[in-house]
């Protein structure tokens, strides 16, 4: 009994010290990331800006006197990056925000934000907006108002459904709900004009980031605020919520209540980020993962290490879709190329590192 308690003791000791360990290391790499994909972001491109004329136009438009650079160069900075990379930051942010928080709320590590039919439903709105030529605020909109949708829809049937699992009730019904929306998509599809309507649909729905202005910022940094800064308020719970639905509750915590506040933000912030810029997958599986290597799986700080890898991560993949070929490399295709090998080596290490 003695020897068997003694060994019980030394892993509970060395489960904590890695919960408490310093997070200033790996929020300091974290940041890093993110700065270095800002400034890569504004100098790369097919019209180079230097590191000079980048702090001049910056700090001009602060204080609001005369830059001294060519108008050319203002304008590249502040009108055609400026927005793509503000867009870039909240909507890589807004997904690794979502991926931790629902892979430590249905105690998973291969969930991602769309588990629950979020993106399924914001590319139903997006092409049924296009199909009946809406403007990009309609598109947008229907976008948003679909993801909103399907979460609510699957939530309901899930609530309905008696389990003594609802968490798996409630992923099997995502699954479920994302295939028949996918099927939807395809049907809008084949119906469009195959000219004018299916070439923006299947652009759409490959994720970008080219056609972003200042005026689609506001909705969406918006969004992801309210929804981010509502996780990171459930920050501390949702270090319970990682534990089995009967412990938790043994704690007093409100599982039901808590599970559908995370499910709302993690909702919000997804579809807002789908509507603006498309289906971008991996960034919501990748990220946290990588959060959780330089931090540990302590909510507290894995959530804003994550939100600074996401922002960067997606700052160098798309500054790589600007200038790695002639034409522009939809978003999608490159998180995919780069989030396929690290889903199969996360594979592997699973059953090992998800503590």
């Amino acid at each position: 009994m003695g020897p068997c308690l003694c060994r019980d003791d030394i892993k509970l000791v060395r489960k904590l010290v890695r919960m408490t360990r310093s997070a200033l290391p790996g929020l300091g790499i974290a940041g890093a990331v993110l700065g270095a994909g800002l400034v890569t972001a504004f100098l790369v491109g097919r019209y180079p800006v230097s590191v000079t004329d980048l702090l001049d136009v910056l700090m001009a438009h602060l204080t609001g006197r005369p830059s001294g650079v060519a108008p050319a160069v203002e304008n590249v900075v502040l009108l055609v990056r400026g927005p793509r990379v503000i867009a870039a930051v909240l909507v890589g942010s807004g997904l690794a925000v979502a991926g931790t928080a629902f892979q430590g709320l249905f105690r998973n590590p291969l969930v991602s934000p769309d588990i629950l039919g979020a993106s399924s439903g914001a590319a139903l709105g997006a092409v049924l907006g296009i199909f009946f030529s809406l403007g990009v605020v309609g598109i947008e909109g229907l976008s948003f108002l679909g993801g909103l949708l399907a979460v609510a829809a699957v939530y309901v049937i899930g609530s309905m459904l008696s389990a003594r699992d609802p968490i798996l009730v409630l992923v099997l019904t995502g699954v479920v709900i994302g295939a028949l929306l996918g099927a939807g998509v395809g049907l809008v599809k084949y119906l469009a004009d195959p000219y004018n309507q299916l070439p923006a649909m299947t652009f759409w729905l490959l994720g970008s980031l080219a056609s972003t202005t200042l005026s689609d910022l506001l909705p969406l940094a918006a969004a992801v605020a309210i929804g981010g800064a509502t996780i990171l308020a459930l920050r501390w719970r949702m270090n319970v919520m990682s534990l089995p639905e009967e412990e938790a509750r043994a704690l007093g915590v409100a599982t039901g209540r808590l599970r559908l506040a995370i499910v709302a933000a993690a909702t919000l912030t997804t579809s807002a980020s789908v509507a603006a810029a498309g289906i971008i997958g991996w960034v919501g599986l990748v990220v946290p993962h990588l959060a959780r290597a330089l931090v540990g799986p302590d909510f507290p700080r894995l959530l804003p290490t994550a939100a600074l890898l996401g922002g960067g991560y997606l700052l160098f993949i798309d500054t790589l879709a600007r200038v790695a070929a002639p034409v522009e490399i939809p978003l999608g295709i490159l998180t995919a190329a780069i989030g396929t090998p690290f889903f199969i080596w996360l594979l592997t290490r699973v059953q090992r590192t998800w503590s």
